[in-house]
């Protein structure tokens, strides 16, 4: 069931209280220590975590929306989904992307349990509930519960696969293209594609018919 409306996310009560990871802490204590040692400057730091957070999801707006109309593009982005950026001008970065498929029988869903790695070059910046321990967690043991609380409800028939992203892997999840949505270029049907889509805890916008 898809929503092109606003709905609440599951109440992530733990995010403030919990501690920084491992791999957190480590990018703070070497980010600092690179700039008291004078090896970059802390305003070219500051740039550079600027521009990361200045990522959205349109970039993997566009790669969906190039798959949903071009079943070659769409193998070679299952395939490897960094060159297939690559071809469309997309600087994925350097780590591997994965891309998985939603179909009729199939529903997926992706999650770090240990952190919140995540293809932000293609999707943006990491919500605050995808950085929860209670949404790391939960992903994991209970999918179609945490799913339903996102407002999306797969049937009994589907299987509901999670895939725990890494340090050296990341996923994103190509959903399926939406009913009603056959007479729509590219850049229409990219409008259709949001970030929590991409993440697999809802579907892809209706169409406006």
């Amino acid at each position: 069931m898809a929503h092109d409306h606003a709905h609440p996310h599951p109440h992530q009560p733990d995010l403030e209280e919990t501690p920084l990871t491992h791999y957190q802490a480590m990018t703070e204590a070497v980010g600092q220590l690179l700039i008291e040692k004078g090896v970059i400057p802390g305003e070219e730091l500051r740039a550079v975590l600027e521009q990361i957070d200045s990522k959205s999801p349109a970039a993997g707006a566009r790669m969906v929306a190039r798959a949903w109309v071009d079943d070659a593009f769409k193998a070679r982005m299952l395939a490897d989904v960094n060159t297939a950026a690559e071809e469309m001008g997309i600087d994925a970065g350097t780590i591997p992307i994965r891309a998985v498929e939603n179909t009729e029988g199939v529903h997926n869903v992706i999650v770090c349990t240990l952190c919140s790695c995540y293809p932000r070059n293609l999707i943006g910046l990491p919500p605050d509930w995808y950085k929860a321990r209670s949404y790391r967690s939960r992903t994991v043991r209970e999918p179609r519960t945490v799913l339903t609380e996102f407002g999306t409800t797969i049937p009994d028939g589907v299987e509901v696969r999670v895939h725990d992203s890494t340090a050296d892997l990341r996923y994103m999840v190509l959903p399926a293209r939406p009913a009603g949505s056959e007479g729509l270029d590219e850049a229409a049907l990219a409008d259709l594609v949001t970030r929590d889509c991409m993440i697999g805890v809802t579907l892809p916008k209706t169409p406006d018919l």
